[in-house]
């Protein structure tokens, strides 16, 4: 990767939507080298998909908590079983696996506090393995741009 596969990267992780002309513009190259060039960065799988930043509070969705979980045990069944199971769970929009204790950080997005309690109480509770739950409500969303520091 040099660095137009970088400023590629970035820019599109400004603008998922670019024309691949403008693309091309932007970055200096022709128009069929830059197509190439995206098209080999997306087989390679370093762009792994494309998709639209949705408002959480435009959709209704406006609590937000941060959950950690402690399973009880970390052998692959419990493991596979509970990644899978909270991967299912359209409320936990993003899920961390982390080292020692806590073991998995998950962020949940309901529309209120009494959908949020339904789903801790519930299919939270519920997920294999879990030992422990612990929650904390998010006061304020820093930033939403999902870039990654490319330069």
């Amino acid at each position: 990767m040099d660095a137009l596969d970088r400023e590629i990267l970035a820019t599109l992780q400004d603008d998922g939507r670019i024309s691949v002309t403008e693309l091309a513009s932007r970055v200096g190259l022709s128009l069929s080298a830059c197509h190439r060039r995206v098209r080999e960065l997306e087989q390679s799988g370093v762009i792994e998909h494309y998709r639209a930043v949705v408002s959480p509070e435009a959709v209704g969705l406006t609590f937000e908590a941060i959950v950690f979980v402690t399973i009880g045990r970390t052998d692959p069944e419990t493991v596979a079983a509970f990644e899978a199971a909270a991967s299912a769970l359209p409320n936990v929009v993003q899920a961390e696996r982390l080292f020692g204790d806590p073991d998995y950080m998950l962020r949940v997005l309901t529309k209120d506090l009494s959908a949020y309690q339904e789903l801790y109480d519930g299919a939270l509770g519920g997920l294999p393995g879990v030992q422990r739950l612990r929650s904390t409500l998010v006061m304020k969303r820093l930033d939403t741009t999902p870039g990654l520091p490319l330069a």
